[in-house]
């Protein structure tokens, strides 16, 4: 097994009972934090863990640092011991909300240089309506011991996008909707607008109607035409919190355009210090 980017439906089945198959379910809802949890204990797939947004895969004490900070390398290492894991083991994550919360999980794989991790394309809808096997048992927990590093080449914080913004040498996509990105509407954050010098390609276009990612080839074609001028490592991501900005990070992967990176603060993190410059329309 070496899923790295997406696996479908038929294909994770498949694997159900490989004992090196880690299954964890991200499902989140930002208006009700617990109602994703709540669902993961009423359905989930065989053998599914759950990761909670706020909880596992966030420090939300370091606020200057957005809606969902990183957490520590330890907070994350003691997260990955409850679910068993290693380095040698298959990860497929999950969600219902297109891969957007997932794609988190999946890029802080690949901050400790954990590879074979995967979406499951189309995510637990997708999976219902294969008519495919769900369980109601949570996993054994484990205890092993996990040590674990982030690889920071891999996140930008403010100092390096500043001065690549500056210098032109980075080109930054914000991922949120185009009215928030234009400051026309803001339902989560104090402040509108986006970052000056960005520019905008909301996150839902890297999928189709049913939730599943556009074919490769033509999220390419996306990607090259919006990043002209720029090669893979001068792309960085930025949304509100540093969530869905790691689906763009999956799709130009899926792609075939490796080496993009996140601003891990994203927008809320940006406004946390309210004389940085904010600028709106488009």
């Amino acid at each position: 097994m070496n899923y790295q980017t997406l696996i479908s439906a038929r294909e994770l089945a498949a694997l159900l009972d490989d004992p090196e198959l880690l299954l964890v379910d991200c499902r989140f809802e930002l208006s009700d934090t617990t109602k994703g949890e709540r669902a993961w204990r009423e359905s989930h797939l065989p053998g599914a863990y759950y990761a909670h947004l706020d909880r596992d895969l966030s420090d939300l004490s370091q606020r200057h640092l957005g809606r969902h900070p990183l957490p520590s390398p330890a907070q994350f290492a003691a997260c990955l011991s409850r679910w068993g894991w290693s380095q040698g083991r298959q990860v497929v994550v999950y969600d219902d909300a297109n891969g957007s919360v997932a794609a988190r999980l999946w890029w802080m794989f690949r901050l400790i240089g954990h590879k074979d991790v995967a979406v499951l394309d189309g995510g637990y809808a997708g999976w219902v309506a294969g008519d495919l096997p769900l369980s109601t048992e949570p996993p054994l927990e484990s205890a092993c011991p996990v040590d674990l590093a982030f690889d920071m080449t891999q996140v930008v914080y403010f100092e390096e996008l500043s001065a690549g913004l500056a210098e032109r040498n980075l080109l930054l996509i914000d991922v949120r909707g185009a009215p928030r990105f234009r400051g026309e509407v803001e339902p989560i954050d104090p402040v509108a607008g986006h970052i000056p010098g960005a520019v905008n390609r909301p996150f839902v276009e890297n999928v189709d109607a049913e939730g599943r990612f556009r074919h490769a080839d033509e999220l390419r074609e996306d990607f090259e035409r919006l990043t002209k001028g720029f090669t893979p490592d001068q792309v960085v991501h930025s949304c509100g919190s540093g969530v869905t900005a790691c689906h763009n990070v999956l799709a130009m992967e899926h792609a075939g355009l490796a080496g993009s990176r996140v601003f891990a603060p994203s927008w809320s993190g940006w406004i946390a210090d309210r004389s940085r410059p904010v600028a709106t329309g488009n």
